[in-house]
């Protein structure tokens, strides 16, 4: 037989030419398939990048939820409430200082309002100007303290309701000119459906000066008037 017929393939015997040259693939044809299908599947799976185990720690969502494990299903589902915990827990915190903001700052019931409310009509009135000096250096601030370099010094108020369920405010701080210092005295009443405060007195008292009432809806000058204690300070009814 004619060797170049051998190496190219007998086109009448091709089992022939298989047998001589490769005598395995003639006695195993399957196993010599298998072993190729193995060896292609093996290189298909060691170019495929694996991927970190999900947890608690690094999960950053670009896993889609259909690829994740039963155990990095839990994990994401724990770290996704523990941060909707956190903004929730923020939401109410921020509320919660939003309202306190409100009722103490910008509030017509807050004791701050009442007390700048006060001390502009001090500081626009003509006779305090006269008694305590320059209205621009007219400066009002509250009760002296232990701590002599505290800028907030405490404002003595007290809020209270009477029979007629009206509510009542009173306030007590101090003011100081360029020349004298001086009491500030406020009671304000607010009737049961009423929204703004109005005032019952407003007075300014100066030692070795007058009364001066820049509010006054029942006191008259040298009326005598009941006083009692409270917050250690005498308060005038």
């Amino acid at each position: 037989m004619d060797a170049r017929l051998l190496l190219t393939g007998c086109p009448k015997y091709p089992a022939l030419a298989t047998g001589l040259f490769f005598p395995s693939a003639r006695r195993y044809p399957v196993i010599s398939s298998l072993r190729g299908y193995a060896t292609q599947d093996t290189l298909h799976k060691s170019s495929t990048p694996s991927r970190k185990q999900i947890t608690v720690a690094n999960d950053d969502g670009r896993i889609d939820w259909k690829e994740l494990s039963v155990k990095e299903k839990a994990a994401r589902t724990t770290q996704q409430t523990f941060n909707l915990g956190i903004i929730l827990t923020g939401l109410v915190m921020t509320g919660g200082c939003a309202y306190f903001l409100y009722k103490e700052v910008f509030s017509t019931d807050s004791k701050t309002v009442q007390f700048n409310r006060a001390v502009d009509r001090i500081r626009s009135d003509s006779r305090v100007k006269e008694v305590l000096g320059s209205d621009h250096k007219i400066r009002a601030f509250g009760e002296p303290t232990w701590n002599r370099w505290a800028r907030a010094r405490p404002i003595a108020s007290n809020t209270y309701k009477d029979s007629r369920n009206a509510e009542h405010f009173m306030m007590h701080f101090n003011v100081e000119g360029s020349s004298r210092r001086g009491v500030v005295n406020l009671h304000t009443v607010k009737g049961p459906g009423e929204s703004e405060w109005k005032y019952k007195y407003l007075t300014l008292d100066v030692k070795g000066q007058p009364r001066i009432y820049l509010e006054n809806t029942d006191f008259m000058p040298g009326k005598q008037h009941s006083s009692f204690n409270f917050l250690g300070m005498q308060w005038r009814k």
